[in-house]
């Protein structure tokens, strides 16, 4: 069967704006990373004993049921019809999900928030479920901030409210040359909200970088490289939950979301 590439992602900005319930509010320019992805493809089952279940195989060593592969694949048979439900069961009969990672984990590139995406979208191909995209965002919005992105076929765009709402830029930027590394730390993004609410709440005033969202993100990088505690909000929260990152901040290099990787965009290529 196919193989699909999942994409990263990194922000070029993260402000938080506004706060609903437990939620944060953000304001943030996501693009795309075409350098790394990982692979997913559907695989006929090796196991005769794991038929009639998601089974989920690939390099990584933690439990099914914390996959968000997983978390999508029960959200989505729960708002199936009948005659769907069986298409579905009677796939995962036959089939299983091989996963093969690049892309680092807990490094604020939302690898895993890719996988759920495209995983999504492989099954409304592959089965003809004719998805329409407001009923994809309605399957991820309570798994992750980061998935809604990874929905769209695009490289770049500007992402608000809990990150359900993505408006391609009005630039098109299909050539940016971004260049990331990925120190081994790993972020607990929870943890670094958490702290952000604790030790650095503070809310943006989207009136103050409007411009932001009508701006290209090469104009945007280089006006914001040598910002990069204002560039995003949660920085410096994540350097005191994880100290040694500081020992990683090059000159010339952002922090994607709740980190740890940093990133540039390379403007002379």
């Amino acid at each position: 069967m196919k193989i699909y590439k999942s994409y990263p992602k990194v922000n070029l900005f993260l402000k938080i704006v506004g706060i609903r319930e437990n939620y944060h509010l953000i304001f943030s320019r996501f693009l795309r990373v075409k350098s790394i992805y990982d692979e997913i493809k559907f695989i006929p089952h090796q196991d005769i004993d794991n038929h009639g279940k998601l089974n989920i195989v690939g390099n990584f060593n933690f439990p099914t049921e914390q996959n968000i592969i997983y978390k999508i694949y029960k959200i989505l048979y729960s708002k199936l019809d009948i005659k769907n439900r069986i298409l579905l069961a009677d796939f995962f009969d036959n089939y299983q999900v091989e996963v093969i990672k690049r892309v680092p984990m807990m490094a604020g590139l939302g690898g895993g928030s890719s996988n759920g995406a495209t995983f999504l979208n492989m099954l409304n191909d592959t089965l003809n479920l004719n998805l329409e995209i407001n009923q994809k965002i309605s399957i991820v919005r309570e798994i992750g901030s980061d998935i809604p992105f990874f929905l769209y076929d695009i490289e770049s765009a500007n992402v608000t409210g809990v990150g359900e709402i993505v408006e391609e830029t009005i630039l098109k930027e299909n050539n940016l040359n971004i260049e990331i590394y990925t120190p081994d730390i790993n972020c607990n993004t929870g943890a670094i909200y958490r702290e952000f609410r604790t030790n650095f709440f503070k809310i943006t005033n989207l009136n103050d970088i409007k411009d932001w969202k009508y701006m290209s993100s090469t104009t945007l990088f280089k006006e914001l490289v040598n910002k990069r505690d204002y560039a995003n909000d949660l920085f410096n929260p994540a350097k005191n939950i994880c100290p040694d990152l500081e020992n990683f901040a090059q000159s010339g290099f952002l922090f994607s979301g709740s980190g740890s990787s940093f990133f540039r965009i390379n403007l002379n290529v």
